[in-house]
């Protein structure tokens, strides 16, 4: 262990405690105790060799030596309270006093000690304080000003010394007080050092915090403009952190969340703590610089406090704090999907409920009712006519009641991907027109046209038949349920490259735009004004959706309300099952249905190879 390890240990024992947790502060309190105390106890150990050589002292000596035992009082000042200004002013006072008693009996203002005001300034810069600094300056000038004055009336006793030994004596007062003023001012130096040091280490800690932090801390101006910005954003946004200076990043802002930054920013300089979330524009990776790419931050801004900066701003300043909540976002989003999907379900549940009520129980009271009939027709004196009547009821009753339960088991299957395609050769021409035939009565009795082009050279396909059929007769029923009467159903199907067309339109009430993107869904019936005029489960559509699907074709329904609806589905002509996951099957599907409203005009275009009856649905 060194001298100088020992000395700065000793120092440190005798520091205030406010003094040992400011690094700047203990180094300021050791510069201040270490040359006092060092000088004391030197001058203490000098002065038994300067009584053996001088011999008796004079009272200036005398009042010389016992000067040497302030500084010892002032450091002791210093660890007992701390005040570190109050000590500088008392050592002021203290140097004063002792030039003073000096200079009053060798001559006062001519005196060699005289010189030494100079010093008291000197020392007290060292307090880093105008006020002790000011105080010392007044303090030396008022003590020159009393020399001169009693030097002039004749107050203060004249030096008896010959010319050499004032000489001697001025010489060495010179020399003193500049050995004294370079201690003086090595000891600034050190201190500088010291401090420039402390901040050169805190400015990289806090550079090192900032270049490390995953949020951006940013300095705005009221209109916006960074003055600073942490390297973070460099990260964040991709960009180097000089195009962000000025308005950089308020040209990356969303043009629609720019108000709301701008009057964050305006609140904060007012006073207000402010958090407002945004979109930033994030400059893409090199592959994909031709797209934008938007991130969702939040900024919470706070007014600059002036103490806290080296000069005061001119105007109010914003300091920033934006972190990136994109993926916060995202689950926000997720949640809001998965709230809809639930309050789908919810809905898809109480329109489950309401169809069944009436599905089920209309079909089960005719069963139930006309059975009873003919168990008591002896009572009743039912006749043959009337039991084969209500056989045949019970009979229609019971095959709608089976179509409802197969329409629900189908769906089931599929939604749950069990439903397995049969695949073979079939014609579907033939299956076309069985189709129609078996609906022509049915549209014949509500006054509709039933129009039916399927040329002749249709091609031999792949798939299911039954399948096929299913998708058909939904789909011409639909046509002739929500058709009135007197208007036309057409029917045609075409090859276009690999795939076979078919297409189904009509002339009937057509679909609102909004009921057209739920199009498809299970239990649902589009329309508020006619969907209590007819019956159904709301399962047709879905089916021949999911059908579609799984015979890996399109679905798309064209529709204008009051005008008709139209709706095209596209076949591969051989069905290959395709191996798949069953991530891979959904993410098929959800690019089947494009559910499109049309203009009349443009319905009116698509289908000018279509016949005349059918260019008239839209």
């Amino acid at each position: 262990m060194t001298v100088l390890s020992i000395i700065r240990d000793c120092l440190d024992a005798l520091l205030h405690p406010s003094a040992r947790y400011d690094a700047l502060m203990r180094a300021r309190h050791r510069a201040f105790m270490a040359p006092r105390l060092l000088g004391s106890l030197a001058a203490f150990a000098a002065f038994p060799v300067y009584l053996v050589l001088r011999g008796a002292p004079s009272a200036v000596e005398v009042a010389a030596f016992a000067w040497l035992i302030a500084p010892i009082l002032l450091s002791w000042f210093l660890s007992r309270t701390g005040h570190y200004e109050g000590a500088h002013v008392l050592s002021s006072l203290a140097l004063a006093g002792l030039i003073m008693a000096v200079a009053g009996s060798t001559g006062g203002i001519d005196s060699f000690a005289a010189v030494w005001l100079v010093v008291v300034p000197l020392e007290a810069a060292l307090s880093a304080s105008r006020r002790v600094a000011a105080f010392a300056s007044l303090l030396a000038l008022s003590c020159a000003g009393l020399l001169i004055l009693g030097s002039q009336l004749g107050w203060l006793p004249s030096a008896d010394t010959t010319a050499a030994e004032r000489g001697v004596l001025m010489a060495f007062g010179v020399a003193s007080a500049t050995l004294y003023a370079a201690g003086l001012a090595f000891g600034a130096e050190s201190l500088a050092r010291t401090s420039v040091a402390l901040l050169s280490r805190e400015e990289e800690r806090y550079r090192l915090l900032a270049r490390n932090m995953s949020d951006v801390v940013s300095r705005h101006q009221r209109n916006g403009a960074i003055q600073f910005i942490s390297p973070a954003a460099e990260a964040m946004l991709g960009i180097s952190v000089a195009q962000l200076l000025g308005h950089g990043l308020f040209d990356r802002v969303h043009v629609a969340d720019r108000p709301a930054y701008l009057t964050a920013l305006s609140d904060a300089a007012r006073g207000d703590v402010r958090s407002v979330e945004f979109r930033l524009r994030r400059e893409p990776d090199g592959s994909e610089r031709g797209q934008i790419d938007f991130l969702w931050v939040e900024m919470r801004c706070r007014p600059l406090d002036p103490e806290m900066g080296r000069d005061v701003p001119r105007e109010p300043e914003v300091v920033a704090v934006i972190r990136d909540v994109t993926d916060h976002k995202l689950s926000e989003q997720a949640l809001e999907q998965a709230r809809s999907a639930a309050e789908a379900a919810d809905a898809a549940k109480t329109r489950f409920l309401a169809t069944m009520s009436h599905e089920l129980r209309t079909p089960l009271n005719a069963i139930i009712g006309f059975s009873e009939m003919i168990a008591q027709e002896q009572t009743l004196m039912l006749g043959a006519a009337q039991r084969k009547e209500y056989a045949e009821l019970i009979n229609a009753s019971g095959q709608h009641l089976l179509s409802v339960v197969n329409g629900i088991l189908d769906m089931s299957k599929m939604e749950s991907g069990n439903f397995e395609i049969a695949s073979e050769p079939f014609a579907p021409r033939a299956s076309l027109l069985h189709c129609c035939n078996l609906l022509a009565l049915k549209a014949r009795e509500n006054g509709i046209d039933l129009i039916t082009d399927a040329p002749q050279d249709l091609p031999v396909m792949t798939g299911d038949p039954r399948a096929f059929k299913q998708i058909v007769l939904n789909l011409v029923a639909n046509a002739i349920k929500f058709t009135e009467r007197g208007g036309q159903v057409s029917v045609s199907a075409a090859v276009t490259g690999s795939q076979l067309m078919l297409r189904i339109s009509d002339t009937g009430v057509g679909i609102a735009p909004d009921d057209l993107k739920r199009i498809g869904a299970p239990f649902f019936q589009a329309g508020k004004t006619y969907q209590r005029r007819h019956e159904g489960t709301g399962l047709g559509l879905s089916i021949v959706k999911s059908l579609v699907a799984l015979h890996l074709g399109e679905l798309t329904v064209q529709s204008k309300l009051g005008e008709g609806t139209a709706v095209t589905v596209r076949l591969p002509l051989v069905y290959t099952p395709p191996q798949v996951k069953p991530a891979d099957e959904k993410a098929s599907e959800s690019k089947i249905a494009t559910l499109t409203p049309v203009l009349r005009q443009e319905s009116q275009d698509q289908t000018q190879d279509q016949p005349a009856l059918v260019k008239k649905s839209a």
